[in-house]
């Protein structure tokens, strides 16, 4: 019993570690990416208004872009490998902080929550952006461009949080009381 009560108040400490990660990484994020919009001024917003869709769920829309989003295409590969560097980093933390892939995958969810969350609430303190929680935004490029007001990841986030902290704090089935 005393084992267990270990392990439960240790995976609540691994949180708390998982979700400080979470948030300064969110900071790095809003940095480069105020970074990136002082770089190419209101180059990203144009490239907005010329896309094809290739799905329109409403609160999210994956495109195709019909200019390069970014300085030149270049740029932009660039940025899609540092995106697909983050969901690695995301995934290794979340690997080395958890036993079992239950845990690992609350673990991914909480870092990918905390980082998604806290990058909105540092862009709002550098740069005063976004306007409105119905502001559009670029959620990501891989595979696709997916964009839509800022609200839709931060639901999505949130519901993630309290899920990912879920699935990482329950006990684990196979231990018995």
């Amino acid at each position: 019993m005393e084992h267990r009560a270990r392990g439960k108040s240790r995976n609540k400490a691994n949180l708390a570690f998982l979700i400080s990660f979470g948030i300064a990484f969110g900071f790095v994020e809003a940095a480069v990416v105020y970074y990136l919009r002082l770089l190419i001024t209101n180059r990203f917003e144009g490239a907005l208004a010329h896309y094809k869709v290739l799905l329109n769920l409403g609160f999210i829309t994956f495109v195709r872009p019909t200019h390069s989003l970014l300085l030149n295409s270049r740029t932009t590969t660039v940025e899609i490998t540092r995106e697909a560097a983050t969901i690695i980093m995301l995934a290794s933390v979340a690997y080395v902080s958890a036993a079992g892939w239950r845990q690992r995958f609350g673990a991914f969810l909480v870092g990918f929550a905390c980082w998604d969350l806290s990058y909105y609430l540092f862009l709002k303190i550098v740069d005063h952006w976004p306007a409105s929680l119905m502001t559009r935004d670029v959620f990501f490029l891989i595979p696709v461009m997916w964009i839509g007001p800022v609200l839709t990841p931060l639901v999505i986030s949130t519901a993630m949080l309290l899920g990912g902290s879920w699935l990482y704090l329950k006990p684990d089935a196979r231990v018995s009381p």
